[in-house]
């Protein structure tokens, strides 16, 4: 009997929430979400998919004029399977990672957003800030024009005054004179004729100052009506000036409370995204370590099957080398020739068979981690297994070991000796309960467990593992 596994210590259950070697189902179906108390879950972040999405379409090459048109069904069922490829590669992130990213990039996109409605507020201000300025300095230019038609219109007045008693006095005197013996008696005072023409020429004066002053008087009234005309405009343009005076204060005072409240929310979404940013990198921190941690655990086990196969094929070539020799013996008595003697520990025709009865949910392969940024291995394939479902034997073999895992929950190993020259072992996780124990020998299509999902699982399946001559390889090689 192979001895158990050393260091499968059960004290370090929960030492890691999620074995990273599951993944997320190429095929739709919905898995069973009931979950140990305590335990993270797996989910594919949806914007990432759309992303990725977006970039398979945009990748899909656009065929040449003169080339066939591409078949849309033959081209959906393509990008149907890239996609479930790229969903199954989103798996690799813990549902509170997931969480913690999506609430930081929902922070990050609702601080830009905030950022560019604070920069437009701003840029609003400063604006409107200039045009109150502007409107300011209309203002002020049409009162001072204003304060000037009406000192215009004062001094209009004074001097419609000046001239009105200038135009009085001249009318006045007009009066006085005008009397038709004035130049009579002018001529009958028996003035010299050089007399008569110089009286003659005083009263033309004197008429010609009255008429001065009643033209001047009328062009003083004109010019005032002028003015008046000015000021009526000017104040018109002043009021217009003081409504945008007030409409742009009104304005630059609505856009300080808006940019003060703009700042306000850039600072508490910041303080948001801070908090989200900080959730993000421990979850990321986590998930790191808990890969490093299943790392640990697959070299581990390497180390042991890698011994494990090199004792069991050195055994099982001791064992067929005596079988040859006693056959070389027998046909040496029974005068025949030796017979073949096959591999010791095959098992059937040497492949293994399908430990549930599904289909594959993930398969075995190198994948990206979204949120970490690199590559790590799948290192099993997935089947569909709702909790409960019961787990197989692959082939005939031994159970070697049993144990707990916090990444790969509940493990069973099957030894099924030498196949084909190799030494292979199969390896089931995440299964609810055992049936087989260890150092039972299984036959193939025997029940030894159910499924389940303990550890670091997104949901009830399988993950299926199987190793050849210790080291880890794609099951399907096998099935």
């Amino acid at each position: 009997m192979v001895p158990h596994f050393p260091g499968a210590n059960p004290r370090e259950r929960g030492s890691i929430k999620r074995d990273d070697s599951t993944g997320t189902s190429t095929t739709p179906y919905q898995r069973s979400r009931t979950r140990p108390p305590g335990r993270q879950t797996v989910v594919a972040a949806c914007c990432l998919v759309l992303s990725l999405s977006a970039g398979v379409l945009a990748a899909v090459p656009s065929a040449p004029a003169e080339a066939k048109p591409p078949d849309p069904v033959a081209k959906k069922k393509q990008l149907d399977a890239q996609l479930g490829q790229q969903k199954a590669d989103l798996d690799d992130a813990s549902d509170q990672l997931g969480k913690s990213v999506a609430a930081y990039n929902q922070a990050e996109t609702k601080y830009q957003a905030v950022q560019v409605r604070y920069a437009a507020a701003q840029g609003q201000l400063a604006a409107a800030k200039a045009a109150d300025a502007v409107a300011a300095g209309k203002l002020a230019a049409a009162e001072a024009a204003l304060r000037t038609a009406v000192a215009d219109v004062e001094a209009g007045e004074r001097l419609i005054a000046e001239k009105r008693a200038v135009a009085g006095r001249a009318v006045r005197s007009a009066y006085q004179q005008q009397n038709s013996l004035v130049g009579l008696s002018i001529a009958l005072r028996g003035a010299a004729p050089a007399d008569i023409a110089t009286g003659m020429q005083i009263q033309r004066n004197v008429f010609g100052i009255q008429s001065n002053a009643i033209t001047n008087l009328n062009n003083a009234q004109a010019e005032l009506a002028s003015r008046r005309v000015k000021v009526a405009a000017a104040e018109k343009a002043s009021e217009a000036a003081r409504a945008e005076a007030a409409a742009t204060v009104e304005r630059v005072t609505e856009l300080t409370k808006q940019v003060a409240a703009d700042k306000a929310e850039a600072a508490a979404v910041a303080k948001v995204k801070l908090v989200a940013f900080k959730a993000a990198e421990k979850e990321k921190n986590t998930e790191l370590a808990q890969y490093n941690s299943l790392l640990r655990e697959r070299a581990r086990v390497e180390q042991l099957l890698i011994a494990r196969a090199k004792a069991e094929k050195a055994a099982a070539a001791r064992r067929k080398a005596a079988a040859e020799k006693a056959e070389r013996e027998k046909a040496r008595k029974e005068h025949r020739p030796p017979r073949n003697i096959p591999d010791p520990g095959g098992s059937g025709d040497g492949r293994l068979s399908y430990p549930v009865s599904s289909y594959i949910t993930s398969p075995y392969g190198m994948r990206f981690h979204p949120v970490l940024h690199y590559w790590k291995l799948h290192d099993g394939t997935d089947f569909r297994a709702p909790c409960g479902t019961p787990v197989r034997a692959a082939a005939d073999g031994v159970v070697t070991d049993k144990y707990y895992n916090g990444g790969y929950g509940n493990r069973l190993f099957v030894s099924h000796g030498v196949m084909d020259g190799r030494s292979i072992t199969t390896v089931y996780n995440h299964l609810s309960k055992y049936k087989a124990h260890v150092g039972e020998r299984v036959r193939r299509g025997e029940i030894i467990a159910w499924s389940g999902t303990t550890g670091y699982s997104t949901g009830c399946h399988l993950h299926f593992m199987v190793y050849q001559d210790g080291n880890v390889v794609n099951p399907m090689k096998w099935l």
